[in-house]
């Protein structure tokens, strides 16, 4: 299966919400207002101006609590119905940026129109639809938080806060311990490096190279050459190598290819099983050629691998790389791609390795088969650093920076990369939870498991692509690169994660164990 192409007929539902997007838009392609054009555009009146100005300071994107990672336990006769709402909130807040992206001359002549014709009506909106998961859950036997609804209410982020999420570039990874959040939302520690000034610039200059808009800035991006030694790749927690020179010190590697067949749709069905385009941007597909989001495991099971070792069916998908030169890929028309701001040249990459490693404190168990691991966070930048996992770097550099908030600029030669480094501690009983993070998580400090968790094979992905380098000129970027994320996500690179369904079979994987445990290098 490849590019979008779906084996069963979408809801109704979903077209209704893709045509009320399009006409949004103005129809097919994109047609996303320019931030911060209305700080620039001539106007007659001085003071029209002043006020364009002042708005495109002021609001950038939407910010509305994830009412997904908040859930501890849903009945399973309310998973589907649950999932369906979900993505209902996600598609609920695209629409609500799209509006935010395109009004900008009336944000700048009334003070209270975000109020009162986005932030106010979504509340509305996500307050019935968080009423519809209470009664799917509850319908089914489960017991609702009713703190959940009180989630409804959003909010807007300024243009000069536009690193809040971020905390000075430091990941808060307070799912260490079973995947438990630190619910403490954004902070402001970055809040000055991307300033307004540059923002404004660098969304202006660059609308013509197909921005639309939304992100990258200059500010995203950094020469690595002049960023000091910061690596840590090789020790403990918080999404790095679990592995050691002590406990099982095997490797087993799977050679699955870098997508040269195009694998792509914008599902997910992790999070958002039966919903197309739940996950609102693109994936490359390795391994598994039949994921998409009405995939059950059973169809999962018997489908086909790009693995060159056939019993590794198992399914891993990152959000694609595009280079945003003004190219317009097959998707430049689509939901999750041109439609939501996900423009420019598609790269594949250059090599995806894909190798398992051990514990640094004893042995490792099998996964079990269907298990689903996600690490880092696609809404990262907006829910804060809670279960963000971003390694960013460039080949020859690897083992002295590691960026988290900001996207290389790599030197003539230089390839840019990508390392992912999944939770490797398994509660031993569940493939998946309420929120897709608790039933996992990371080793503790000292590599052990918490909690009774296990030790299993730890997942690391390391993607490396033959990128332009960008160019950094009087506050805008030229060429820059980006991830595909929710539209109001603005393309941070904070927001780049990985997805992981295993469906080793059952031979391979107790292979992959025993040369973990015994210090072995398998492929």
């Amino acid at each position: 299966m490849g590019r979008n192409i779906r084996k069963r007929r979408s809801s109704m539902a979903t077209k209704a919400v893709a045509a009320s997007a399009a006409l949004a838009l103005g129809g097919g392609g994109l047609i996303w207002a320019n931030f911060y054009a209305s700080a620039h555009e001539s106007n007659s009146s001085g003071q029209n101006q002043t006020k364009a100005a002042n708005a495109a300071a002021q609001v950038a994107t939407i910010s509305c609590p994830d009412v997904g990672q908040k859930l501890t336990n849903v009945p399973k006769g309310a998973k589907q119905g649950v999932a369906t709402e979900l993505a209902n909130l996600d598609k609920q807040i695209t629409e609500a940026y799209t509006r935010l992206a395109s009004t900008r001359q009336a944000q700048a002549n009334d003070a209270s129109f975000v109020q009162n014709a986005i932030t106010g009506p979504l509340k509305e909106k996500r307050a019935a639809t968080i009423d519809r998961i209470r009664i799917n859950i509850t319908r089914s036997g489960g017991q609702f938080n009713s703190s959940l609804s009180q989630l409804a209410a959003c909010t807007t982020q300024a243009a000069n806060n536009t690193n809040a999420g971020q905390g000075n570039g430091q990941q808060n990874n307070g799912q260490n311990n079973n995947g438990n959040q630190n619910n403490g939302g954004q902070n402001n520690g970055n809040a000055g490096q991307n300033n307004g000034g540059q923002q404004n610039n660098g969304n202006a200059g660059q609308a013509q190279n197909g921005q639309g808009g939304n992100g990258p800035v200059a500010a995203d991006f950094v020469d690595i050459t002049k960023v000091q030694g910061n690596a840590a790749l090789g020790v403990g927690q918080n999404g790095l190598a679990a592995n050691g020179n002590s406990g099982s010190k095997g490797t087993f590697t799977s050679s699955c290819g870098t997508n040269g067949n195009d694998n792509h749709n914008t599902d997910n069905v992790i999070v958002a099983p039966g919903v197309t385009n739940g996950a609102h941007h693109l994936h490359d597909y390795v391994g598994n050629q039949n994921n998409d989001a009405f995939a059950s495991d059973q169809e999962l099971a018997g489908a086909g691998t790009s693995c060159q070792n056939q019993g590794d069916k198992s399914s891993y998908f990152w959000p694609v790389l595009r280079v945003q030169d003004g190219t317009q890929d097959f998707d430049q028309n689509n939901d999750g791609g041109g439609k939501e701001g996900n423009v420019g040249k598609i790269l594949q990459a250059s090599q995806a390795q894909i190798k398992f490693v051990g514990n640094k404190k004893g042995n490792v168990v099998a996964m079990p088969t269907a298990l689903r691991i996600i690490t880092g966070d696609a809404k990262a930048f907006v829910n804060g650093n809670a279960n963000a996992n971003v390694n960013w770097s460039c080949t020859g550099f690897e083992n002295k920076v590691q960026l988290k908030d900001q996207y290389p600029i790599c030197p003539q030669g230089s390839q840019v990369v990508r390392t992912s480094n999944f939770q490797s501690c398994w509660d031993g009983q569940n493939i998946d939870s309420a929120n897709h993070r608790t039933h996992v998580s990371f080793v503790q400090a000292d590599g052990t498991c918490a909690n009774g968790f296990k030790a299993i094979p730890q997942l690391q992905v390391r993607l490396v692509y033959n990128v332009p380098a960008p160019k950094l000129q009087n506050g805008t970027v030229v060429n820059p690169y980006a991830v595909d994320s929710f539209p109001e996500n603005l393309h941070k690179p904070i927001t780049d994660h990985n997805d992981f369904i295993n469906f080793f079979s059952t031979n391979l994987m107790n292979k992959m164990v025993n040369c973990i445990n015994t210090g072995k290098k398998c492929k």
